[in-house]
């Protein structure tokens, strides 16, 4: 597959955005001193909505089409359902290895660790947190940037739907390290830097990929990029989401963004 300059510009562009939303975090974070969990309740249950009713729909969808196109349609399916749970497991092992106390997408909120200021392993826990969102985010750019390269209107969603999933993150990363230095710029600055990340991952995913580009590896990767966002949903926003607030505003978010999910996708066909 060959791509055009414009192409590329897109989809680095629109990873970015979804990589530097760490930034809205921080931000969010500095200009108030709690948590507005309904509104991360609502927001991170949208963003499951659209990421697993686009990986379903759309995305597992195509990478069946290119597979099938490259290996036949028994042995097509057969590798898209293989590719779709090695996606998952990825994230997975991500997940294991970094441990929980680090571990960015453990929700944390804001008022808590400004009660606790005076604990010397904060500054350490923002640090490490963004080494986290590094790891985490790597294979995140790259579904951002495969998304986009396939159809720029389907990239958009996800971007957004990845957007609000690195707000949190944001916070996570700079709430410590401010009450830890004192630091208001030097915390922003770490934790929108972390989002670097993102982007990146997808620079350099694509760059090893891009020499043997084809249907078949287009099919394996979108397959990947649809379970690596299932897994994301299930794991993370879902379970954050009903932890920052009501249980039935998660699900109302949830169903919200499959609703705007399904009918951009109906205005973008």
């Amino acid at each position: 597959m060959n791509f055009e300059i414009d192409q590329l510009i897109t989809a680095f562009m629109l990873t970015l955005f979804a990589g530097l939303s760490t930034g809205i975090g921080s931000a969010m974070a500095f200009l108030t001193k709690k948590t507005n969990t309904k509104f991360l309740a609502i927001s991170l249950g949208f963003s499951a909505g659209v990421m697993i009713y686009v990986s379903f729909i759309e995305i597992f969808v195509k990478a069946n089409d290119a597979m099938t196109n490259y290996f036949g349609e028994e042995k097509g399916y057969f590798l898209t359902t293989v590719a779709f749970f090695c996606g998952m497991f990825l994230i997975a092992i991500i997940d294991k290895i970094v441990p929980s106390f680090e571990n960015p997408h453990e929700m944390k909120n804001i008022e808590d660790m400004s009660e606790s200021k005076k604990t010397k392993s904060l500054y350490r826990m923002g640090v490490m947190s963004a080494l986290a969102i590094a790891i985490h985010n790597f294979p995140e750019g790259l579904a951002t940037f495969t998304s986009s390269l396939s159809d720029p209107g389907l990239g958009i969603s996800i971007a957004i739907a990845i957007a609000i999933h690195n707000i949190p993150e944001g916070i996570a990363v700079s709430v410590p390290i401010y009450y830890a230095t004192g630091d208001r710029k030097k915390a922003f600055k770490l934790s929108f830097l972390s989002g670097l990340a993102e982007p990146l991952g997808a620079i350099i995913g694509f760059a090893l990929i891009s020499t043997i580009f084809n249907d078949a590896v287009f099919g394996f990767l979108f397959a990947s990029v649809a379970g690596i966002m299932v897994f994301i949903s299930i794991d993370e926003l879902l379970p954050s989401a009903r932890e920052y607030g009501d249980h039935h505003l998660s699900i109302y978010g949830f169903v919200a963004g499959m609703i705007v999910m399904a009918f951009s996708l109906i205005l973008f066909k």
